[in-house]
């Protein structure tokens, strides 16, 4: 089945920023359900709450997959300073429901091309 498409309201942190924009395109991605695994970690782990964890690519990529398709995002900031990078925003639902978000990211190395670990906030 094809998820429908979703409006998204980039933040303005990112123009300059290649690490920044990889930052962002990962909070679309938890927020909407399309990711690309490889952007992921093998064994990377997911804290979406304080007592729940996702631990391993696959399952995090699942899960993802299985979230509702928003009809909005808006990613107020996304930002990075060496291997720590956080993007904060607002997720509006079909039937209205607004949800704030922040996802705190750690990367695999200070070039920021893999996370290694996420942290969500919602």
């Amino acid at each position: 089945m094809k998820k429908e498409r979703t409006e998204i309201i980039k933040s303005a942190d990112c123009g300059n920023s290649p690490k920044n924009a990889f930052v962002q395109a990962i909070a679309i991605a938890l927020e909407t359900g399309e990711a690309d695994p490889e952007s992921f970690a093998p064994t990377v782990t997911w804290d979406t709450s304080a007592t729940d964890r996702i631990e391993g690519r696959t399952a995090l990529i699942e899960a993802i997959e299985a979230r509702s398709v928003p009809t909005k995002v808006v990613i107020e900031h996304a930002i990075s300073h060496g291997r720590v990078g956080a993007a904060t925003g607002e997720t509006i639902m079909a039937n209205g429901h607004r949800r704030r978000f922040s996802h705190v990211l750690t990367f695999t190395n200070s070039k920021a091309t893999t996370v290694a670990t996420l942290k969500s906030f919602r």
